[in-house]
């Protein structure tokens, strides 16, 4: 894996500078958790960057401000489900949404293989996500009555779009632009439409999924 512009020491460095930064508690020990975990989440962006099409493969850049986006997500994760440090998680997540305006929590459990477009004011709360998950700007996951969404494989969510509550996302599911689903489900392989609370679906006419990931990469 190449990291673009700088060394893994470097960019343990660079993580610690902007946290001391933005939260100057005077706490030790930011190094060395980093270094201790930072090749899991550097391993866990790295299955993301190479399922997306227009990604050069195995090569991380940390001033790409998306492939960024889903680094600082996974390193929260990671340092959160090994070793329960939710200070430093907290932090990590904290900085990912003042940089990034990326507001997911490091509790919740995003696929292994997704992509962000323009993080800007993404909002991820916890829901059942599958591989294969793309997310465009303004939109959000979130509960509605205590009820979650489930999302199948293959998922594009398109910008300003909300999806609440009870639905269950079908596979291939692309959510157009500005569509509002709440406590509802979708056709599998179709584009999602809203007027005044009512879905409707049609047909694309090309393979929008396949534009933004390595489908035939997938195993």
């Amino acid at each position: 894996m190449e990291l673009k512009g700088m060394s893994r020491t470097k960019l343990i460095a660079y993580l610690e500078g902007q946290l001391r930064h933005f939260f100057p508690d005077s706490r030790i020990g930011v190094r060395g958790e980093l270094n201790k975990h930072i090749d899991e989440a550097l391993f866990r962006v790295l299955r993301s960057i190479n399922a997306v099409r227009i990604w050069p493969q195995n090569m991380f850049d940390p001033l790409h401000t998306e492939q960024n986006t889903m680094f600082l997500y996974f390193l929260a994760n990671t340092i959160w489900q090994r070793n329960g440090n939710d200070r430093l998680a907290a932090k990590i997540y904290y900085l990912n949404k003042a940089l990034n305006g990326f507001n997911c929590y490091y509790e919740v459990s995003l696929p292994e293989i997704f992509f962000v477009g323009h993080s800007l004011g993404i909002v991820l709360s916890r829901a059942h996500y599958s591989n294969y998950f793309a997310i465009y700007q303004n939109s959000t996951v979130g509960w509605n009555n205590g009820r979650e969404p489930k999302f199948e494989e293959g998922v594009v969510i398109f910008p300003g779009s909300y999806v609440m509550g009870n639905c269950a996302i079908r596979q291939g599911t692309i959510v157009s632009l500005g569509t509002i689903i709440i406590d509802q489900d979708t056709k599998a392989n179709n584009i999602v439409f809203s007027k005044n609370g009512q879905l409707s679906f049609r047909k694309p006419k090309r393979d929008l999924l396949n534009d933004i990931f390595r489908l035939e990469d997938r195993r």
